[in-house]
């Protein structure tokens, strides 16, 4: 009789993905589609009409919905492979690998636009200000329905964080349901929606105030905030990537072994390998009667970790 396909006790998966990966994925669909629409209207619109405003806020749609395209493929992409073998921990970080590339997309956008902005305090430019005001307000309109239809998947992810009141209050604190595919996604509809909101004030003020050069000055300001958010999630999705540890869960793990006589912790991994779960390794010497499932049973229910290996020297 063959054995290989009946189920082991031993046995385990490595599907590490987010618990809202999939309301999140279809959430992020929606707003690549309304992003889309919005680009292909203006785009039409302007070239029908010969409005250049118009046509570059069109494309400057273009590049926002290049980066919601990346965050729905990457949700997809990780869903897809959740049971690859080719990958040893899952693809629970493919969406810290899009939300990477993502935030170097965003801190890009913020580069351009500083040097826009400081192209027009030097040398200023006629601003047809009521073509632009109406412009500025439908994009505000159109990210401000993207960021409600996100904002229910940032409502979920928080809940979660109360479905573990039991647990270790310490871990709510340091960022562990943090979806960085989603949070990118996210930061660039906030950061769209900035820029409108500045765009507003600014273009009210210019048109009842002549105070014309409000308008590259609030330029400047949205660069420097989406340059902050930029640096803010590469530090975040970096981290990710490159396997830091994992202070929390560490500091309980190191906390629990410590309850064990004699025993000695010679080596300690913790790393995440998605945004709800992390994965560690263990090295102890342990005194006589202590057994490794005493100690895998003792370190069970640990916030966030799903994957252990014990080592005895």
């Amino acid at each position: 009789m063959n054995n290989k396909n009946l189920p082991q006790p031993w046995a385990h998966e490595h599907v590490f993905l987010g618990k809202a990966h999939d309301d999140s994925a279809r959430r992020t669909l929606w707003v690549l589609l309304l992003t889309l629409a919005m680009m292909v209207a203006e785009i039409l619109v302007g070239y029908l009409t010969g409005s250049m405003a118009l046509l570059a806020d069109g494309f400057h749609m273009a590049t926002h919905a290049g980066v919601l395209a990346i965050a729905t493929l990457a949700y997809r992409f990780a869903r897809r492979h959740a049971h690859d073998p080719h990958y040893s921990f899952g693809t629970g970080k493919v969406g810290d690998l899009a939300g990477f590339a993502s935030a170097l997309l965003l801190g890009v956008v913020a580069i351009g636009i500083a040097v826009e902005s400081l192209m027009r305090l030097v040398a200023p430019v006629q601003i047809a200000f009521d073509q632009a005001l109406w412009i500025a307000v439908l994009g505000l309109v159109v990210n401000l329905l993207s960021a409600w239809l996100l904002a229910g998947a940032m409502g979920g992810h928080h809940h979660d964080h109360h479905d573990h009141d039991h647990r270790d209050h310490q871990h709510h604190h340091h960022g562990h349901h943090h979806d960085n595919n989603f949070r990118s996604a996210y930061v660039h509809i906030l950061a769209d929606a900035l820029i409108s909101v500045l765009a507003i004030i600014a273009l009210l003020a210019g048109r009842y105030l002549g105070l014309s050069w409000l308008d590259p000055l609030m330029g400047l300001v949205g660069a420097y905030v989406i340059a902050r958010w930029a640096v803010a999630l590469i530090r975040n999705t970096a981290r990710m990537l490159l396997d830091t540890t994992d202070a929390p869960v560490a500091t309980e793990i190191r906390a629990r072994l410590d309850e064990f006589a004699g025993l000695q912790l010679t080596d300690l991994h913790v790393w995440k390998v998605g945004p709800q779960a992390c994965a560690a390794i263990v090295s102890v010497v342990v005194p006589t009667g202590i057994s490794v499932q005493q100690i895998r049973t003792h370190l069970t229910g640990i916030h966030d970790l799903e994957h252990l290996s014990v080592e005895v020297a």
